[in-house]
C-alpha cells in the first residue's frame, strides 16, 4: 500500500504581491494533517493548487502515487472537497442533490448518503437555502463521504460553527480515518479542533512552511520558558526556537521543555499549545 495519499514537493506560486515558496509536505494514508497559519499565509492557495484550481509555477504534486501529468478524472473523483461556504445550488434539496451527484460520481453511494442525512438530522426535502450554516456544512461533508473519496480536503470548513456542530464534524473525520486507506487535509484557524483530531501539523507563514511536525511532538515536547532579561542573556542560543520580550518578562519557545527545565531550574517552563507556538513564531524573533 502507498505510504502517502498526497505529496507536495517544492511547490511554488508567484502572484507578484505574494509567493508560495518551496512548499513541501505530505498527507500519510490513514492520517489527519492540519494546515495552520494566519490569514493570508497561503493555506487556501495551497489547497486550490492541489485541486488544480490554481496553476503552480514550480514543484510537483503527487496524488495517490501519481505525479501531476498522470493525475486523471478517476483520481480527482477520489478527493472529497469541503470549503467554508456552500457550493451547492441553493434551490436544490438534499434529495435533488443526491440525484445530481450520482450522475457525476461513479462510486456514489446513495444508501450511505441517506444514512448521513438521517444521522445528522438533515431534512431531505428542504431547500438548501433554508438550511442553517451548520447543516449546509454537514451536508457538504456527508456528500464528500458518500462517493468513496480516499482523501478529504477541508478549507476552514468548521469556522463559524457552534461547538456542537463542530464536535459532530470532528467525530465524522475521526471515524473516516479508521480506514487506513483514507486521509484528511484540513486547514483551520481553530487550533483546538486540530489538537483534538490531527496527527500532523503543517504551519504556513508568509508562503513558507515553518514546520511540519507530529501533533504529539508539539504538544508534549515544546514549551515556553519565561524569564527575566539577565537569565535570557545567559540562555544557550541553541535552545531558543524563537522569543519575544514583554513588559515584565521574556518568553522563549523551546523544542524540549523537560530539558529546558533541567538546564534552567530557576526559569518557569510551561507547556505550549499550538496557538502559543504559532504566536511566538509569528510575533517573536529568531536568533
Amino acid at each position: 500500500m502507498l505510504e502517502n495519499a498526497l505529496n507536495l514537493k517544492s511547490v511554488k506560486k508567484d502572484y507578484h504581491s505574494f509567493k508560495l515558496n518551496d512548499i513541501s509536505f505530505n498527507v500519510p494514508r490513514g492520517a489527519i494533517v492540519g494546515l495552520i497559519g494566519e490569514n493570508g499565509a497561503g493555506k487556501s492557495t495551497i489547497i486550490r493548487t492541489i485541486l488544480g484550481l490554481t496553476r503552480k509555477d514550480g514543484g510537483t504534486i503527487e496524488l495517490f502515487g501519481k505525479k501531476d501529468s498522470h493525475i486523471g478524472f478517476i483520481d480527482q473523483n477520489c478527493i472529497g472537497v469541503v470549503f467554508d461556504s456552500n457550493n451547492f445550488p441553493e434551490n436544490y434539496t438534499p434529495r435533488t442533490l443526491s440525484r445530481t451527484l450520482s450522475a457525476i460520481y461513479p462510486e456514489w453511494d446513495n444508501e450511505q448518503y441517506t444514512h448521513y442525512m438521517d444521522r445528522l438530522s438533515i431534512p431531505l426535502n428542504r431547500k438548501i437555502r433554508k438550511l442553517s450554516k451548520g447543516m449546509k456544512m454537514k451536508l457538504a461533508i456527508a456528500a464528500a463521504l458518500s462517493h468513496k473519496a480516499k482523501l478529504l480536503i477541508l478549507d476552514e470548513a468548521t469556522s463559524g460553527l457552534d461547538p456542537i456542530v463542530r464536535e459532530e464534524i470532528l467525530d465524522m473525520l475521526l471515524e473516516y480515518v479508521i480506514d487506513d486507506n483514507n486521509s484528511v487535509l484540513i486547514s483551520s484557524h481553530i487550533t483546538g479542533d486540530l489538537e483534538r483530531i490531527a496527527d500532523y501539523i503543517v504551519f504556513i507563514h508568509k508562503g513558507k512552511v515553518i514546520f511540519n511536525k507530529s501533533k504529539d511532538e508539539l504538544r508534549y515536547k515544546y514549551g515556553i520558558l519565561r524569564c527575566g532579561e539577565k537569565q535570557f542573556k545567559a540562555l544557550d542560543k541553541k535552545d531558543i526556537v524563537s522569543y519575544r520580550k514583554l513588559s515584565c518578562e521574556w518568553q522563549v519557545l523551546v523544542s524540549d521543555r523537560e530539558l529546558a527545565q533541567k538546564k534552567y531550574p530557576k526559569a518557569v517552563v510551561d507547556a505550549a499549545g499550538i496557538d502559543d507556538i504559532m504566536l511566538l513564531y509569528v510575533k517573536g524573533e529568531q536568533l
